[in-house]
């Protein structure tokens, strides 16, 4: 781990220094979730911003780390900041509200919350199309130091996480979470996936973080360009499969 953190920093220390701040702010919220009893909708309010805390470490530290590989031409300090002010700000709201027992997300009981909701879905959005171009100068590149298997990984995680980052606005259109049921109720311990209606946010989550499983897996384990497409297929399959069922009303897991 510390090798990897260390590579990291030679590589991208902006986007390693943000990562390492939203993990001391994830630390910061645990703590406070558990001091503290504010809640929103039924759960403590400091759940949501951890997980967007600990979602853009991951993501700050993939990105990173892929974005060494692309050429020169890439100019590295528009997207690193491009990801600290969106993303930075993403989570600085979000906890806000957490702190005064608001909603950040489906929030639009006044103007002003409305337009910081828009503000959200746009920064989201701003940064899924910036990852994507990312993914298309990895397909119109050559990367000859590159395992091809390790490449498709690549590619293929950029895809799924533009994709189901975008599901996101499922979710939005909605104003909503859960589908077949009202907004909140029981769920899983701390992910609160409802355990009763659909909820997208699964789907949203398994397919977000094959940025970071399919490059890994087939770097380290599958060493293969063609294990490397089958998994990936299966990886979308399965985000997709969680979707449909979600959109059907169906609980991933029912307890």
């Amino acid at each position: 781990m510390f090798t990897f953190l260390s590579e990291l920093k030679e590589r991208n220390e902006s986007l390693f220094y943000f990562g390492c701040l939203c993990f001391v702010a994830a630390i910061l919220f645990t703590i406070l979730s558990r001091v503290t009893r504010i809640e929103v909708m039924g759960v403590n309010a400091w759940y949501k911003p951890t997980k967007f805390a600990l979602s853009t470490v991951f993501y700050s530290f993939a990105m990173g780390w892929i974005c060494y590989y692309l050429p020169a031409s890439f100019y590295k300090p528009l997207f690193n900041y491009s990801v600290i002010v969106l993303l930075g700000f993403e989570i600085l709201y979000i906890a806000i509200q957490a702190g005064r027992g608001q909603l950040s997300h489906f929030n639009l009981s006044t103007p002003f919350f409305s337009f910081l909701y828009t503000l959200m879905a746009l920064a989201a959005s701003i940064v899924t199309l910036y990852t994507l171009y990312v993914a298309l100068l990895f397909f119109i590149h050559d990367f000859p130091s590159l395992p091809d298997y390790y490449l498709w990984g690549i590619r293929w995680g950029l895809i799924i996480f533009a994709i189901f980052s975008f599901e996101g606005f499922v979710m939005g259109s909605r104003l909503t979470h859960t589908i077949g049921g009202t907004n909140g109720g029981s769920g899983i311990p701390f992910l609160n996936w409802s355990t009763k209606f659909g909820d997208p946010r699964i789907a949203h989550f398994i397919g977000m973080h094959a940025l970071q499983v399919l490059p890994f897996l087939s770097y380290y384990l599958l060493k293969s360009t063609r294990l490397t497409f089958i998994v990936a297929i299966l990886y979308g399959l399965l985000a997709v499969g969680t979707l449909v069922q979600a959109l059907q009303g169906k609980p991933f897991h029912r307890v």
